[in-house]
């Protein structure tokens, strides 16, 4: 496994627009992380080859066994949802049928 100490041994310049540039100190900001690491796990993804780290692995079973649990309830509810709607667009009607303003 590498570590942050590892990674940082080598340094790359590149160019971009003053547009991009911001959009990227942007982007690190919003996950409070340094914009040296957003390019490196960008790059790293591009090339195939994700940094190894046991932790984010470990979240990422944890997110996905979360996911598992909590599709079927969000289904149920989504199904209950679907009902209620069907059955009060149902009472809805009949009572805009009874007041005279639907036929």
């Amino acid at each position: 496994m590498q570590t942050a100490k590892t990674l940082q041994t080598e340094r790359v310049t590149y160019l971009t627009s003053a547009e991009h540039k911001a959009a990227l100190e942007a982007f690190a900001k919003s996950r409070g992380e340094s914009v040296g690491n957003v390019v490196r796990e960008a790059t790293a993804r591009f090339i195939g080859k994700p940094p190894e780290s046991e932790d984010e692995a470990e979240a990422l079973r944890l997110l996905a066994n979360e996911l598992n649990d909590a599709v079927p309830k969000m289904r149920a509810s989504l199904e209950r949802s679907i009902t209620k709607l069907k059955t009060t667009r149902i009472e809805v009607d009949k009572m805009l049928r009874d007041a005279g303003i639907r036929k």
